[in-house]
């Protein structure tokens, strides 16, 4: 059984409400045997993960961490929302944030465009793995300042997680300048040119006149946070 699924039995019952002792009895198990499964000491055979599958309304394949999405379903590019469709609103009676997320979200349509053309899959994937794990992190530090939320959310440990996911986007941006200098990193063919990445401040407003006034500002604002570390 992976071991993904008594992380995930675990997150479901709390995410619930439900006490260990009342999900045993509806699932028809002792306490001490879901006690055992949530833990992983024990591995359930595939009629208990059915069981649990319609208890908590999710699919199997969710269960045992095949998939990231309830129903099972695997997601796919076209099943992602795009955000440059989605309508705009106001977070919580702030412009703040809608303001920041419109500059973040513009400045990526740049960077993006100019990844697609260097045609690099390891860069775009090392890019890539960099920006997600910024994202997991602010996300995960949101979430666990509320104690009722479940830990069980994730995978990986609240005493190596930030380290980790430091050491990881430190480790892709290693890989993005080893690209970038010509360096073999992952499959693709090294990188020998990249005049892709030529441009002026001049040609990004020519070339992207919805999304460089955003990316200028974004540049604007964190380099003033920046010089804060002086």
């Amino acid at each position: 059984m992976t071991t993904e699924f008594n992380r995930i039995i675990t997150l479901l019952r709390k995410e619930r409400g439900i006490t260990q002792k009342q999900a045993a009895a509806d699932l028809g198990v002792s306490q001490a045997l879901l006690s055992h499964y949530e833990k992983g000491i024990r591995e359930c055979g595939l009629d208990f993960v059915v069981r649990v599958a319609e208890y908590y309304d999710v699919s199997c394949d969710y269960l045992l961490g095949r998939s990231p999405d309830r129903n099972g379903l695997t997601l796919r590019v076209e099943d992602i929302p795009n955000p440059d469709s989605a309508r705009d609103s106001i977070y919580r009676g702030s412009t703040l944030p809608t303001m920041n997320k419109k500059l973040i979200s513009n400045s990526l349509n740049i960077l993006y465009d100019k990844l697609g053309a260097s045609q690099n899959s390891d860069l775009i994937s090392e890019v890539s793995g960099y920006l997600s794990v910024a994202v997991y992190k602010m996300f995960r530090l949101l979430y666990s300042s509320n104690a009722k939320n479940a830990s069980s959310l994730f995978s990986v440990s609240n005493g190596r997680w930030s380290g980790y996911s430091s050491a990881a986007m430190d480790t892709a941006e290693a890989n993005v300048a080893a690209i970038l200098a010509g360096e073999e990193v992952g499959s693709s063919a090294p990188m020998k040119d990249t005049s892709c990445f030529a441009m002026t401040s001049q040609s990004l407003e020519q070339d992207y006149r919805l999304y460089s006034g955003s990316l200028m500002m974004l540049i604007k604002n964190s380099e003033k946070r920046i010089d804060k570390q002086k």
